[in-house]
């Protein structure tokens, strides 16, 4: 089973504790502010005062999980985690609102205009639809998550993870091919926009 990647967010304490914690938790926590890679953002409520922090948590799609030892001030998240909590609360909250999302986003995934049915790999729009590859449903959901455009680096390192037989060419082909079977089913040609900082929805 895939090992549910998590932005931690928050003051310097609060990131290291759970990276250190790594052993015992039942995701992977990321602390790299760059990374595009990630299931679930964990943000401290001090993260609301850093704009950078504020930036990440807005531009992004994904499930998000609010911690603090105040009461809920912040709305802008999917789960609350009451601070101090025991270690097995943290996996319980991430474990819990990952389940309930997966089985909403395998039922129907909306993208503009179009149905994204991951258990049939089918784009729909009206009556008509087309099947769509592991890789192409992966590129889909990695534009979906992100507001901003992706460059050809971070969707080779999100999408193949530097795998030895592929560059950025590969990029460049398979969204060639998943823009071309849109275009011919639905007459789309903006269906993915490229621009000099990447490729978007």
């Amino acid at each position: 089973m895939h090992q549910l990647k998590v932005l931690i967010l928050g003051p310097a304490s609060f990131t290291a504790t759970l990276n250190e914690l790594k052993p015992f938790l039942k995701f992977n926590p990321i602390i790299e502010k760059d990374s595009f890679d990630f299931d679930v953002i964990l943000f401290h409520e001090d993260a609301l005062n850093d704009k950078e922090d504020i930036k990440i948590i807005n531009n992004s799609n994904c499930l998000k999980v609010s911690a603090s030892n105040l009461k809920k001030t912040s709305q802008n998240f999917n789960a609350f985690l009451k601070l101090p909590s025991p270690l097995r609360e943290f996996n319980a909250v991430v474990e819990n609102i990952s389940a309930k999302e997966i089985f909403n986003k395998n039922s129907s995934i909306q993208i503009k205009k179009y149905s994204l049915n991951k258990n049939e790999k089918k784009l729909s729009k009206n009556e008509n639809s087309i099947v769509l590859t592991e890789k192409e449903i992966q590129l889909l959901e990695l534009f979906l998550k992100n507001k901003k455009p992706i460059s050809k680096n971070k969707i080779l390192s999100s999408v193949w993870n530097y795998s030895s037989n592929a560059d950025t060419h590969t990029v460049e082909t398979h969204i060639y091919r998943l823009r071309k079977k849109i275009n011919d089913k639905f007459s789309d040609e903006n269906f993915i926009v490229n621009t000099k900082d990447g490729y978007s929805l």
